[in-house]
């Protein structure tokens, strides 16, 4: 097939029309309501919510190739100087603020040493660009567990144990980091949560759509995004026509029971996705087919571990999940009901309860 303007035109038709009944139904919701009447209650949705205002003390680390990367701490007094710092590792087209329950909770308790960060590209941390480079490097997942080893080496204390919790490409990251310091993980980790995340074989998921459209929209997808990236501020600008689409597509993919979530937390959500570059999305997406770290997750198997994912979640399938825990005797695994992919948002308190399960276990564990 050809790569010109033509030919990566027909591909995009494929991929329209692979994704159009999806687009279609969550598109229905929208025609019932005037389109000015949805902005107005997005803009008052983005006043009134208090989601990701919370800040840390501020700290950079330096990737390997220089990319600055931004992270947060929350150190309250209370922490013990043996406790565990925990270290949060967001999803794909999020940021730290992602955590803000989770954070809101610990941070009440004021007994937790936590560390939130941005992975590159997203929220605060830089882009990947190599020196004289008129396009950023392909950002593999393998980088981003060097990411958070150079994270852990800036925000963490000498000697410190460590528990890591990661959302989605977070706890894939935790994954690429064991892959590649698996004495590091096994000396300094007391414990490890993966939520809503894969071990690998993503290329095996159908995002609830039929298996030929998807198989279709992989091939012809990361050229349409290239495209798409080389015209970054066109499609930006044109973001804001199609946000009511968006925000459908949104909460079909993100929530298991999209009608019974706050709708300041789904705006939140909204925000949160709008707000990563279409030239980062392009530079991600392929990791994602070469993501298979099963081998790595052996690394944990001597930490607490939780694996927590919702029954609803077609981004990353629940069976993932069960995957991830097989490999880890001992693990706790929950499989939260009604519930999609972004479960820290959807049930935060129960989230968080298991986490603070998971910091006790971690305890018991290193007395």
């Amino acid at each position: 097939m050809s790569t010109g303007p033509g030919g990566w035109a027909r591909r995009a038709g494929i991929a329209g029309a692979a994704l159009g009944a999806v687009a279609a139904g969550v598109a229905v919701e929208r025609l019932t309501v005037h389109r000015a009447v949805r902005r107005r209650a997005r803009l008052s949705l983005d006043a009134a919510g208090p989601f990701g205002t919370l800040r840390g003390t501020p700290g950079t680390a330096v990737a390997e190739d220089g990319t600055r990367l931004a992270y947060e701490v929350d150190a309250p007094g209370a922490a013990g100087g043996s406790a565990p710092t925990v270290v949060f590792s967001h999803g794909y087209c999020l940021t730290q603020d992602s955590w803000h329950f989770q954070r809101a909770a610990l941070r009440e308790r004021g007994t937790v040493r936590a560390v939130y960060w941005d992975q590159r590209g997203h929220g605060r941390s830089e882009r990947s660009r190599p020196p004289g480079a008129q396009a950023p490097a392909p950002a593999g997942i393998e980088r981003l567990g060097r990411d958070l080893k150079a994270v852990l080496e800036a925000a963490v204390p000498a000697g410190h144990p460590v528990v890591l919790v990661g959302h989605s490409m977070g706890g894939m990251t935790m994954m690429a980091l064991a892959a590649q310091y698996p004495d590091w993980v096994r000396e300094h980790v007391v414990g490890a949560a993966f939520v809503s995340t894969s071990p690998g074989r993503l290329t095996d998921v159908t995002y609830g759509l039929p298996a030929a459209g998807v198989r279709a929209v992989r091939r012809v997808l990361p050229g349409v995004l290239g495209v798409l990236s080389a015209h970054s501020a066109l499609v930006e600008r044109g973001r804001a026509a199609g946000a009511d689409l968006l925000a459908g597509l949104v909460r079909h993919y993100s929530f298991g029971a999209p009608r019974a979530v706050d709708p300041a937390v789904a705006r939140f959500a909204e925000r949160l996705i709008e707000g990563t570059p279409i030239d980062v999305v392009a530079e991600f997406y392929p990791a994602f087919t070469a993501h298979e770290q099963t081998a790595a997750l052996a690394a944990f198997g001597s930490c607490a571990n939780l694996v927590v994912t919702g029954a609803r979640d077609q981004l990353t399938p629940h069976r993932h999940s069960e995957a991830i825990a097989a490999e880890l005797p001992g693990a706790e695994l929950h499989v939260l009901p009604e519930t999609g992919h972004l479960l820290m948002l959807e049930r935060p308190g129960e989230l968080t309860a298991l986490v603070d399960r998971l910091l006790s276990r971690a305890g018991a564990a290193r007395a």
